[in-house]
């Protein structure tokens, strides 16, 4: 999917959707934006609603296509808490879990890993980023790739990271394991999906 300058997005949907905004620089940025943006008419309902969803979109690097398919699978499925099925939906593919076990630095690094067939899951090469990984599946760093330049710092990558409880990651055998689906909390997370749900319930 094609983004576009992401400081300018970053700054148009008031969250740092990606990691190069989740700087202190960008977070001053915020603070001189919040000052000017006390002069503005208040946003709509509607408006607040696409803004959300935006943020979403921008943070799993999803086009509009690929998220209401995410969004009318989570709708429904039945007798759910309805933002928690699609926020684990989200975290749970591929990339994500590349992503949140230190395997890479960037969402789009992520991506480019699984796609370019870098990943095994259960021993078997997938090369599809939107892949769900599910409990118990383990996810491998593919023989022929473990020496190259993307993983030879994977034990300082993952020190440097926080990762969640729902992973455990081996480093020595470059190595995920799936333990759990993420929990969610909309307290944790930088955009609400409610409000994106009822965007697309309009």
């Amino acid at each position: 999917m094609k983004i576009g300058p992401k400081y300018k997005i970053a700054r148009r949907l008031g969250a740092a959707v990606f990691e190069k905004t989740q700087t202190a620089k960008f977070a001053l940025s915020q603070q001189k934006k919040g000052r000017n943006a006390m002069r503005r008419r208040p946003t709509s309902v509607y408006g607040t609603q696409l803004i959300e969803k935006q943020k979403v979109r921008f943070t799993y690097g999803l086009s509009e296509k690929q998220f209401s398919k995410y969004v009318k699978k989570a709708v429904e499925t039945q007798g759910t808490n309805t933002a928690e099925i699609l926020y684990q939906s989200l975290e749970m593919r591929l990339d994500s879990a590349v992503l949140r076990a230190g395997f890479a630095n960037s969402r789009s690094l992520a991506r480019q890993i699984v796609s370019h067939g870098h990943m095994k899951v259960n021993g078997v090469r997938v090369n599809v980023p939107s892949y769900q990984v599910k409990i118990g599946d383990i996810v491998t760093v593919k023989d022929s790739s473990a020496d190259k330049v993307l993983f030879q710092d994977l034990e300082k990558a993952t020190g440097d990271q926080s990762i969640p409880t729902w992973i455990d990651v081996d480093v020595s055998k470059k190595m995920i394991t799936i333990k759990a689906v993420p929990t969610y909390d909309s307290r944790n997370i930088p955009f609400d999906l409610l409000t994106v749900i009822q965007f697309y319930k309009r």
